[in-house]
């Protein structure tokens, strides 16, 4: 790999302390990634400098401002390669992203009789906001369920899509199992009978390459803070021309050019969804994330996190005691897990104490957890600056907490 781990570690302010007297070791990257300094640096530097809003004023501050901003859009079109701009919509996560589709698109173009297909790995947030859009106008929710590697049953996809879809909402990469899910054969499908696609690329896109154009996929939805970025800001990615016949999600100020009593006109994409002031430091400082990204090389990191990944395996593998939870054979960046009578929060409570962060619970999927019935795994999640050493420190520290339960 091209980038040295101990230099890039150095980007990171917040690795470099103690928790309860020892080294921490961050391992819940799954749940948000940390912040380089020049994403921090990006956010100081607006706050101090060019702080203003966009898009309204003729001050320097703000023409400084917006043009951050605006920067920010044409860097994250370049790295999902969005045919246009007006193609990326600022959000504030993907939460968010996924409800703006399910309540503009969802309720122009599903209706009675109608069916939604979402997977048994969806992160709760592709999961709520079509039982909701499906409780308003009674469609009908479908579920593609998984097998018990954590991989989706491809062979009845078939079988569920019908003229009677409207809308497949597919999680690119799964933070509860790490999973890849074949996406550009499930778009392809959907499609065969007319039905849209969105992919939940929340944990995907700072892990490997995104090609929404390649892909074909109509949304695709990610968030800032799982790529490095500052939380609450993410981007919904759509096709120009269903996004031109969307009515806005919210109104307010930015997203109209006339407003009267009598009527309003909105504006142009992207700004007809982006009502109100935006998070405009958490969009310079996403850009910033672009940055470091690229300057990295999301190639040259995926490969070092798949070498993690495969480390840490072999160590689950060999653990006594231990029930690794997604077996998927195209994985990246997470490993899920349970030990033998140790309950997934008292672990990553022990873990605390060694100064290792994972995430103990449900992780916002519950059908995962109903499916291995468990009711919580532990988890590790694996980003850019992590290392075997961390992962060495993880096992025996999950050792001494066997030997503790014992």
């Amino acid at each position: 790999m091209s980038f040295d781990i101990e230099q890039l570690r150095g980007d990171f302010p917040i690795l470099h302390q103690q928790v309860y007297d020892r080294p921490l070791a961050y391992l819940d990257n799954a749940a948000t990634t940390q912040k380089p300094k020049a994403v921090i640096d990006a956010v100081r530097h607006y706050y101090e400098r060019d702080n203003a809003n966009v898009h309204r004023g003729v001050h320097a501050l703000s023409e400084r401002a917006t043009a951050a901003y605006e920067a920010a859009r044409e860097k994250l079109r370049a790295l999902v390669n969005a045919a246009s701009s007006h193609e990326i919509i600022f959000t504030r996560g993907a939460t968010e992203a996924i409800n703006l589709v399910a309540s503009s698109w969802g309720n122009t173009h599903i209706g009675a009789g109608d069916e939604v297909l979402v997977s048994e790995m969806e992160h709760h947030s592709d999961i709520v906001p079509w039982q909701m859009l499906c409780e308003r106008v009674g469609a009908t929710l479908k579920v593609l369920p998984i097998n018990d590697a954590g991989e989706l049953c491809m062979e009845q996809l078939d079988d569920l899509l019908n003229e009677r879809t409207k809308l497949v909402g597919i999680v690119h990469l799964s933070n509860a199992l790490g999973t890849i899910n074949p996406v550009a054969d499930i778009i392809t499908k959907a499609h065969a009978v007319g039905a849209r696609v969105l992919v939940d690329g929340a944990q995907a896109v700072a892990h490997m390459a995104v090609d929404v154009q390649a892909l074909d996929c109509d949304f695709y939805v990610t968030s800032a803070h799982k790529m490095y970025g500052p939380t609450g800001i993410g981007l919904l990615y759509g096709k120009e021309t269903l996004l031109e016949v969307m009515p806005p999600y919210q109104g307010g100020g930015d997203m109209i050019t006339m407003v009267t009593f009598e009527e309003t006109q909105y504006n142009e994409l992207p700004y007809k969804f982006e009502a109100g002031t935006p998070n405009i430091a958490g969009t310079i400082g996403f850009g910033a994330a672009v940055d470091w990204l690229n300057d990295n090389g999301i190639a040259n990191i995926a490969a070092h996190e798949q070498s993690l990944l495969a480390y840490a395996i072999g160590q689950a593998e060999a653990f006594d005691g231990l029930r690794i939870i997604g077996t998927a054979a195209s994985k990246a960046t997470v490993l899920s897990f349970t030990l033998q009578g140790v309950h997934p929060h008292d672990l990553g409570t022990i873990l605390d104490r060694e100064g290792i962060a994972i995430r103990a619970g449900h992780h916002c999927a519950m059908p995962v957890m109903q499916h291995f019935g468990v009711p919580a795994t532990a988890r590790a999640s694996f980003a850019a600056y992590n290392t075997k050493a961390e992962i060495d420190a993880l096992f025996e520290a999950l050792g001494r907490a066997r030997d503790l339960f014992a």
